[in-house]
């Protein structure tokens, strides 16, 4: 099953399957100065069973001798994992993504600029004492009767659809105070697109610093007017005497719903960033504001309001922005690929050091699925989004040595879908677990038997 996988790998993309060849982990672990002896479960095997288990659905431990026609037992292996260190995997990680830089290099440009949208999510792991001290619970469920989760924001390039960079931090984290982070993952002139999540004056200011572009929906705190010449505050002025005038400058307009201001630097530094670092941002920016209405039933929002850096309107008009945007809901399906078929809602380790392997491997095999996706796709001559995922993913999951790969699924065209976002299969009727299961179960036991 390993040398299956491989295989297909090395047929695909040969610059790719060779960060995942034995002697390149070999060095990896070398360089990470792990040392270890020589055994069934050596780093190669342990990783590559990683990469097996993951691409199974994040299958047991126990199933894996099973699917590698290996002899150990699933205690051995989870020790196997644990040994290794986790800058084993991250290095890993970060060599594939340096492999993938020609992919994205060659992946069709948009106006000239590279393409990235970023977005948060969430996911859940098992409940011990070291998970729930690093990450936390939801604060609707009680002690000892929910799950740890996990909050992470991840980087995706909008042309191929890879994983550039996923961070992770405790539940109640705002994308805004992460997002910076990702910015030494992108190049001068590169497009990095949003939700309101992380539109601010810091974030936009960081990204003009760094010669990078935003596109982003425009925060629901942010007063947007499209009046010619309309009053505005000056910085300095008191915020109590102009409650309700616009923070913005206006400075021009390409139309109606189309203008240039320029926001200034708020009073306030937001929590995220250094005294001295929000110093060292311009006292003002030069921004442009468009709104476009949606227009298509089945959608909750019907009219959407954005703030860019992208200034000229002849290379960038404000249909081409819009449509911009609307590639972002692409990250959502991307997520569901992640999240729901390859089953990383939920974790298994009970470690942070493991959750974060965890989410590497996860994140490794994503971006193996991509390629192989990639490669179907100029073969069969569809754009990448058509090639049906799941079909990719379970043909690199069961793939024999040899074998070619053969034409995937391509999903039909469908443009404009809307679907309820309802469920129609009901859940189990089983009431909610108000206390620790332990003390559930020693009510249970002092009840008196039934005659």
């Amino acid at each position: 099953m390993l040398h299956g996988f491989m295989d297909a790998l090395r047929q695909v993309q040969s610059d790719l399957a060779r960060h995942l060849e034995p002697e390149t982990i070999a060095k990896l672990c070398r360089s990470a100065r792990y040392r270890w002896r020589e055994r069934v479960l050596d780093p190669v095997t342990t990783i590559h069973l990683f990469v097996l288990q993951v691409l199974h659905g994040n299958v047991a431990c126990s199933a894996l001798p099973h699917l590698s026609k290996k002899r150990f037992t699933a205690s051995a292996y989870c020790k196997a994992r644990a040994r290794l260190p986790l800058k084993i995997f991250q290095k890993l990680l970060k060599g594939v993504g340096h492999a993938l830089d020609t992919v994205m290099d060659q992946a069709e440009h948009w106006r000239g600029h590279r393409i990235f949208m970023v977005d948060g999510s969430a996911f859940s792991m098992p409940d011990t004492p070291e998970l729930q001290k690093k990450f936390g619970q939801p604060s609707a469920q009680k002690p000892g009767c929910g799950f740890p989760v996990a909050h992470m924001l991840l980087l995706f390039h909008a042309g191929t659809g890879l994983i550039r960079q996923v961070l992770t931090a405790p539940l109640r984290t705002h994308d805004m105070s992460r997002v910076a982070a990702m910015h030494p993952e992108l190049r001068e002139n590169d497009v990095l697109v949003g939700d309101r999540g992380v539109s601010s004056f810091a974030h936009l200011a960081l990204l003009f610093q760094r010669r990078l572009h935003g596109l982003f929906r425009a925060h629901q705190n942010v007063l947007v007017d499209f009046t010619p010449f309309r009053a505005h505050v000056e910085p300095g002025q008191s915020k109590k005497a102009t409650k309700g005038t616009l923070r913005s400058r206006w400075l021009g307009h390409f139309g109606a719903t189309d203008q240039v201001v320029q926001w200034f630097k708020p009073e306030l530094r937001p929590d995220w960033m250094t005294a001295v670092e929000y110093a060292s941002l311009p006292a003002s920016l030069v921004l442009r504001e468009l709104r476009y209405s949606i227009g298509r039933a089945g959608f909750r929002t019907q009219e959407i309001t954005l703030v860019t850096t992208l200034l000229d309107p002849e290379k960038y008009p404000s249909q081409a922005l819009a449509d911009l945007y609307g590639m972002r809901w692409r990250v959502e399906t991307n997520l569901s690929h992640l999240k729901h078929t390859m089953k990383m809602d939920v974790l298994r380790s009970e470690t942070v050091a493991g959750v974060q392997k965890e989410l590497t491997v996860f994140a490794l095999v994503y971006n193996l699925v991509r390629v192989v996706m990639l490669e179907a796709a100029r073969r069969q001559a569809v754009t990448v989004e058509r090639i049906s995922f799941i079909d990719t993913l379970r043909w690199l999951s069961t793939a024999t040595p040899g074998e070619e790969l053969p034409p995937l699924i391509v999903n039909p065209h469908r443009p404009n879908r809307v679907e309820p976002r309802q469920v129609k299969r009901r859940p189990k009727e089983y009431r909610w677990l108000m206390k620790p299961r332990a003390a559930m179960r020693n009510e249970l036991l002092a009840q008196p038997l039934q005659a």
